[in-house]
């Protein structure tokens, strides 16, 4: 495995930090976020140390994202609830804390004092069509 010294994230995948795994594979596991947001706030991460999405290899990506959609429909049927909220902080200036990449499962329920994702944001940009179209044809040439 390819760990980083210090990282929180890559100490739980050697298991030198007790946590409380649901479920793990060669590449990746899932265990109880220490500091839940709700009851059966659950992290998965890949267990080799990737500080973005952008940087897994695709095993590791495939291993990640499989294990996210095994788990989330247990993880709302044991809490009883019918949603939740999947989220990626890709990059400190995207409020991600622990640079290890790490997806958040949260079980949400009416009046739990969350939103959606738009509220998050005080300060939403205005953009027109053209821009709209620009941006599409700078994305579409950092493809290639």
């Amino acid at each position: 495995m390819t760990q980083q010294q210090g990282c929180i994230f890559c100490k739980i995948a050697l298991k030198k930090i007790k946590t409380n795994i649901i479920i793990e594979n060669d590449k990746a596991m899932a265990f109880l976020d220490a500091y839940p947001l709700s009851k059966g706030h659950t992290l998965v991460i890949p267990k080799d140390h990737y500080s973005k999405i952008q940087e897994l290899d695709e095993n590791s990506s495939q291993s990640l994202f499989n294990m996210l959609w095994k788990i989330t429909n247990p993880i709302e049927k044991a809490m009883g609830v019918n949603s939740s909220t999947i989220a990626i902080h890709n990059g400190k200036e995207a409020g991600q804390e622990i640079p290890h990449v790490h997806i958040h499962i949260i079980p949400r329920e009416i009046g739990d004092g969350a939103g959606p994702v738009h509220s998050m944001f005080k300060n939403k940009p205005n953009v027109s069509s053209f821009d709209m179209s620009s941006i599409v044809e700078e994305i579409t040439k950092a493809l290639t």
